[in-house]
């Protein structure tokens, strides 16, 4: 078994979500980390879009940001970030989107604007950008980030980027065309959403992991799948083609 790092677990347990042929909405970091790795993996005809407006790219290196001129080189359009918006994400041709931001609650909404009262916040947030578009378009959304009380909320201080809202059938009412969020992916575990009430549930622990740990660190006493599993560690291939993407470790830390 190889040795690896939380990062590494996250990175490769959010590859595995990605299929062929899919388009995924990437961004940089470690969802273009995952989203590389696996069409090096089982999903080489995965089609990446960048917010900057490069579509199908096929980057040299990993890009420094969304502007980086690797991500043109080779890529099958590259577009004004109007007609992607327009064309592609609200045209609901994004399979997978890539979301994050300073709080997360238990039906997959999520803060990027302010922690505290709007009007007079404790910290100001940079805001939506495409977040809320994102959101409300792609027809799955995933979320990778540390498993810590301060993300993690019963209920955001702001709704920047609706998830199933305050359950399902409010997502319902909304009408919109995405498929809502799909998977939070941490250093502890994997959660995904209740089918019937939109509320995210613990469906696999990584490994070492406990189901009382993620209770430690998440300020509700988050639901668990009746079919809990236990998350496989990340291959050989999988740590060897993922270090190699990422060799200085910008983004592995």
């Amino acid at each position: 078994m190889a040795d690896y790092t939380p990062s590494e677990l996250m990175v490769a347990v959010a590859a595995r979500e990605l299929r062929d042929h899919e388009t995924v909405l990437v961004g940089v970091g470690i969802p273009n980390l995952a989203a590389n790795l696996a069409r090096k993996l089982q999903a080489p005809n995965l089609n990446m879009v960048y917010e900057s407006g490069a579509v199908g790219s096929n980057p040299s290196r990993m890009p420094l940001s969304i502007g980086d001129p690797c991500l043109v080189t080779g890529a099958k359009s590259v577009c004004s970030m109007y007609e992607q918006f327009a064309y592609y994400l609200q045209g609901g041709k994004i399979d997978v989107g890539f979301l994050g931001g300073a709080q997360i609650d238990k039906f997959g909404n999520i803060n990027s604007t302010v922690i505290g009262n709007y009007q007079a916040p404790k910290v100001r947030l940079p805001g939506s950008g495409g977040a809320c578009d994102i959101a409300s378009n792609v027809k799955k959304i995933i979320v990778i980030t540390p498993h810590e009380k301060r993300r993690f909320v019963e209920k955001v201080d702001f709704l920047t980027s609706p998830g199933f809202v305050d359950g399902k059938q409010k997502w319902k009412e909304l009408k919109l065309q995405g498929g809502g969020p799909y998977a939070v992916i941490t250093n502890l575990c994997t959660m995904k959403f209740d089918e019937a009430t939109g509320e995210m549930t613990v469906v696999s622990l990584h490994p070492g992991v406990t189901i009382e740990k993620v209770w430690e660190n998440t300020p509700w006493k988050v639901k668990v799948s009746e079919k809990l599993e236990t998350t496989p560690a990340p291959t050989e291939k999988e740590i060897a083609a993922l270090r190699a993407l990422d060799p200085q470790r910008m983004y592995l830390g």
